[in-house]
């Protein structure tokens, strides 16, 4: 079977998207694993579906590189938001269906011949959040671990991040890990990422989870968040639990599109 592909990334966190309006197309878990391989396939940290759903502009269906159908992934739903918006299933204004339910999405702004675009997704609203000893455990549409560092440069995220990743205290779902260095005006975020199994580039829920937590430490909502693939922003509404309107904002980017046998 042929398969034509797009590869997006956002910020560094790389996707392939399949165009399935037609329903014609059904993966195994063993195909999504050799088309994510970055040795043996086309290489990406997880593979979407555009699907077609009945109350939305369309459904999103997400799986990690494992191969497994994930938790929502707020890169992913920015860059599927870009490739609709493309090939002209939804408008610059959308709304779509998801894991954990509908998510709006905004295309403020697409480069001219369409490969890059300001994307803004609506995340799910955070109504509890765990505090420990310098972490914070909550859920933003993916359960993260917020741990802050002094230095994030110097974490060595991978076996750190799969420690605690596994850890009793998370089984048997396990955690999204990330380490977040607070300078000034700045978050500083690296992220290991479960499913991957590795650090990624960027992770959008992370950086949501990000934000809330620092918000919750220091109290300043505004922060110009960085992470090894790029920046983004985050805005959210509420000055106590539950947090709400939460928007991630960052670029989205088409980087090939092609056709692979599979």
């Amino acid at each position: 079977m042929m398969l034509d592909f797009e590869k997006y990334h956002g910020n560094g966190n790389d996707f392939i998207i399949i165009n399935n309006m037609d329903g014609v197309v059904s993966l195994l878990k063993k195909d999504i694993q050799h088309l994510c391989h970055r040795h043996f396939g086309i290489g990406a940290d997880g593979l979407m579906l555009l699907e077609p759903d009945e109350n939305a502009d369309f459904k999103m269906l997400y799986y990690n590189s494992d191969g497994l159908l994930s938790t929502m992934c707020g890169n992913g739903g920015r860059c599927i938001a870009a490739f609709a918006f493309s090939h002209g299933y939804a408008g610059n204004k959308m709304k779509f269906n998801a894991v954990d339910g509908m998510h709006k999405a905004y295309i403020i702004a697409s480069e001219p011949g369409g490969s890059l675009f300001d994307v803004s997704l609506g995340m799910s609203n955070v109504e509890k959040i765990i505090e420990n000893e310098n972490s914070y455990f909550l859920d933003t549409g993916s359960p993260h671990h917020v741990e802050f560092v002094k230095c994030a440069e110097e974490i060595e995220v991978f076996s750190k991040g799969k420690e605690i990743r596994n850890s009793s205290q998370y089984q048997p779902g396990g955690t999204n890990v990330d380490f977040v260095q607070i300078d000034t005006n700045t978050l500083y975020v690296r992220t290991y990422e479960r499913g991957v199994e590795e650090e990624t580039l960027s992770c959008g829920t992370g950086v949501i989870a990000s934000a809330l937590a620092a918000y919750l430490e220091t109290g300043i909502k505004k922060w110009r968040i960085k992470t090894r693939g790029g920046n983004f922003s985050v805005d959210f509404k509420g000055d106590s639990l539950p947090f709400t309107e939460i928007w991630l904002r960052g670029p989205a980017k088409m980087v090939f599109k092609g056709g692979i046998e599979l």
